[in-house]
């Protein structure tokens, strides 16, 4: 699980990644250091996305 002080010390790179918090709830960090919560779940086997909002 993230901690609001792991979050905040974390770096961009040159790709957008993600990183897994809990149960599909990801943060998102892109290039330009902006950070976005994202959740992933899937229904009837196909994978879904539902943005949440940014940190």
């Amino acid at each position: 699980m993230l901690t609001e002080l792991q979050v905040k010390n974390i770096k961009p790179k040159e790709k957008p990644y993600m990183l897994r918090d809990d149960r599909g709830l990801y943060l998102r960090i892109d290039p330009s250091g902006r950070k976005y919560w994202i959740l992933r779940y899937w229904e009837q086997k196909k994978e879904h996305q539902l943005s949440l909002g940014s940190y």
